[in-house]
Formats: structure tokens, C-alpha cells, sequence
């Protein structure tokens, strides 16, 4: 009993803000995993919320990358609903070499930049993890919209880093809701590394009967 009232007056002591973030961030993390186009329009909630919520904890990166989510949640509801022929999803595809050297490039300058920036010109906190992690997201959302299947280990590595980071900034029910990612992106990965190798069988079994 004790500990439920603990828990009770913890949860009660939180921003209810905050809550109703994580609440749609859970869920449309979720559906992503379960590949569900739903997730999009839940997800532009989640945004607007996390938005108010990082400005006000002066992580400005992360401020700036949730406007950034906001346009790709826009993008990736309009990809995941291209269907084409007797598609009944958008296929899940595999990163390409290509993909990954200007992925890599694009992280390792955009951190110098960014963090060398808000080092210099604002009180942002922890600046150049907080530019890292923003530009690891950046790699991997795109990669979300379309519906590339290493999107879900980018965003098991950077979470990781994230749950430090909240719990630092006192974002105690961010911190928790970005260790939930952790798993729900793991379960995502399996999913539709599935799908990705189901999708490849029936391909083959379609050229050989051309």
C-alpha cells in the first residue's frame, strides 16, 4: 500500500502536460512498431505538446527537432498511404550503403555545428549531446517516413541516450516513456524485419515464375 501511494503522489505531482505527451508518444511509437498508419496523426499531437515542453526545459535542439518531426509526420502519413497495384501497405525496404555514409556525415556535422551554435549563443543545456542525439533522430525519422527497417535501431541507440539525458533535465515521465521506446522500438524491429524478409521470399517466388 505504501507504494502505491507513492506512486499515487508521484504521479500526481507530475505535469499534466507532460503526461498527456507521453500518453501520445507512447502510443504513436506504438502503432509505428505495428506498422499502422495511424501512428501519423497521433504522432503530430505528441509534437505540438513535446514542443512546449523542451522549450521550456532550454533544450533547444530538441525544440527545433520536434518542428522537424511535425513535417515528417506530415510526410510519412502521406508516404506509408502511397499504395499501389494490390498493395495493401507501403513495403518495408533495407538501408543502403549509400544511405549509411551520408547518414554518418550528415550526424558528425550537424552535432559540431549545432552544438559549437548553441554553445556559443544561447544557455542551452548540454549542448552538443543534446545536438547529437537530435541529429541521430533526424537520420532516423526520415528513415521511419520511409519505412526503412534500420529506422528502429537508430532509435534504440539514441534513446538509450535520451533516457540520460531527461533524467538529468528532472523529465522523470519523458525518461520513462523514451525507456519504454527502447522496447517498443526492439519490437518493432522484429516485426517488420519480418515483414522485410516475407516481402523478399514472395518477390523471389514471383520472378521464378516469370
Amino acid at each position: 500500500m505504501y507504494l502505491i501511494s507513492v506512486l499515487t503522489d508521484w504521479l500526481w505531482n507530475q505535469s499534466l502536460l507532460e503526461t498527456a505527451g507521453v500518453i501520445t508518444g507512447i502510443l504513436c511509437v506504438y502503432l509505428a512498431a505495428k506498422n499502422n498508419i495511424w501512428n501519423w496523426p497521433i504522432a503530430i499531437i505528441s509534437v505540438l505538446i513535446y514542443i512546449f515542453i523542451f522549450f521550456e526545459a532550454k533544450l533547444y535542439a530538441d525544440t527545433g527537432l520536434q518542428v522537424y518531426f511535425l513535417v515528417m509526420n506530415f510526410y510519412g502519413w502521406y508516404f506509408w498511404s502511397r499504395i499501389s497495384g494490390e498493395q495493401k501497405k507501403v513495403p518495408v525496404t533495407a538501408v543502403k550503403l549509400k544511405e549509411i555514409i551520408f547518414s554518418f556525415l550528415a550526424v558528425i556535422i550537424f552535432t559540431f555545428v549545432l552544438g559549437s551554435l548553441l554553445k556559443k549563443e544561447t544557455d542551452a543545456s548540454l549542448p552538443f549531446i543534446d545536438s547529437f542525439c537530435t541529429a541521430c533522430s533526424l537520420v532516423a525519422q526520415v528513415f521511419l517516413a520511409r519505412k526503412i527497417l534500420e529506422n528502429w535501431l537508430i532509435w534504440i541507440f539514441v534513446d538509450l541516450i535520451y533516457v540520460g539525458v531527461y533524467i538529468y533535465k528532472d523529465l522523470h515521465l519523458t525518461a520513462g516513456m523514451y525507456a519504454l521506446y527502447i522496447i517498443i522500438a526492439a519490437i518493432g524491429y522484429r516485426d517488420w524485419r519480418k515483414e522485410y524478409q516475407n516481402n523478399r521470399i514472395v518477390l523471389r517466388e514471383q520472378d521464378q515464375i516469370v
